[in-house]
């Protein structure tokens, strides 16, 4: 473990005085003083977690990647619907999709009860997604931290920022600049995520039968695998079945996603795009990727940093939210309500 972690400070973080690491406001040692125990509390709950879920991993790092994609990394994401709020978890990207949720609640519970009011939400999907990556065989990283939570979600730019699972390429690429990522190496990176997790029939089964309504299958799926994905999702199937994002090693975090695509078999639309889009300056990163999985976790690692600070809401913005899903008055209220509700029983 330690020497991934010590390489990782190679890349492209700049090392500063007492082995801090800073990008932005952000700062890898935020917590020491405050709750030193921060990595370990979480890598803990998502070791139990994995046990019984060897997806979960994969659901969270998608959490932290749709919730810097709208507003930045704020932990808008996980907050629900209320009076004021109209939740991010019902956009078109997420809603019975994103997952994981429980597992970040179980998190902030510890560290309430550890380090009360002071680790972010918006840090728990970072540091989540971190140890994901790491648990599953990934490289690891020294996380940045400092960012706090908003007071508010915004369901219109989900809708309209989060990349579609049918997205072209162009699509990508404006999906990606309009966050402030390059719409090359961060792109290929980071759709490397796929590496491992699941993803629904209703994702890709207009690849199997009627692409871009022409009544055919996708010409850049591999004919035998799309005999695979066709009996796992018949037309007019079960939509919500489950399937590997990656055939080859569907629970770890390696290189395969990019070997895939090079023999057509990207399960999403956007995933093989970024091979077969000819003329793509994709391709040559996905061929590189494929052939050098160091090359390929040291961008990864970098275009993960980057993601993780577009837009951190620091200092006296936003707050540290005592419950990930409510804004904190709306916590209070629902604690002096309940304590009200004890006393007169």
């Amino acid at each position: 473990m330690s020497s991934f972690r010590s390489l990782a400070l190679l890349f492209f973080v700049v090392l500063l005085h007492g082995g801090s690491l800073s990008y932005g406001q952000l700062s890898s040692t935020f917590y020491d003083e405050t709750c030193p125990n921060v990595s370990s509390i979480i890598r803990g709950v998502l070791a139990n977690a994995l046990l019984s879920d060897p997806r979960i991993g994969a659901s969270l790092i998608r959490l932290h990647f749709h919730d810097c994609f709208v507003n930045g990394c704020d932990a808008s994401i996980l907050l629900d619907n209320s009076d004021t709020i109209v939740s991010e978890k019902e956009s078109l990207a997420n809603n019975n999709s994103a997952r994981g949720f429980d597992v970040v609640d179980a998190m902030k519970a510890q560290l309430e009860t550890a380090c009360p009011a002071t680790v972010s939400c918006a840090d728990i999907l970072a540091i989540a997604a971190e140890e994901s990556v790491f648990l599953a065989g990934g490289p690891s990283w020294p996380v940045l931290l400092g960012r706090r939570d908003s007071r508010t979600a915004n369901r219109t730019l989900a809708d309209n920022f989060l990349p579609a699972p049918t997205a072209t390429l162009d699509q990508l690429k404006a999906n990606f600049l309009a966050v402030g990522l390059n719409n090359s190496t961060d792109l290929v990176a980071l759709s490397g995520g796929h590496t491992f997790g699941r993803a629904q029939c209703r994702t890709f089964t207009d690849r199997l039968y009627n692409f871009s309504g022409s009544g055919n299958p996708d010409s850049t799926l591999n004919t035998t695998y799309l005999a695979t994905l066709r009996q796992l999702c018949p037309q007019g199937g079960n939509g919500s079945v489950l399937t590997d994002l990656d055939p080859t090693t569907p629970d770890a975090f390696d290189s395969n996603y990019f070997t895939n695509l090079q023999a057509q078999q990207g399960l999403l639309q956007s995933d093989q795009e970024l091979f077969s889009t000819a003329g793509a300056d994709t391709t040559e990163i996905v061929n590189r990727f494929s052939s050098n999985q160091t090359a390929f976790f040291e961008s990864f690692v970098e275009s993960m940093i980057r993601m993780g600070n577009i837009m951190p809401l620091t200092g006296t913005d936003g707050e540290i939210r005592l419950n990930c899903s409510v804004v904190n008055s709306d916590s209070i209220t629902t604690a002096r309500s309940n304590e009200g509700l004890a006393s007169s029983i």
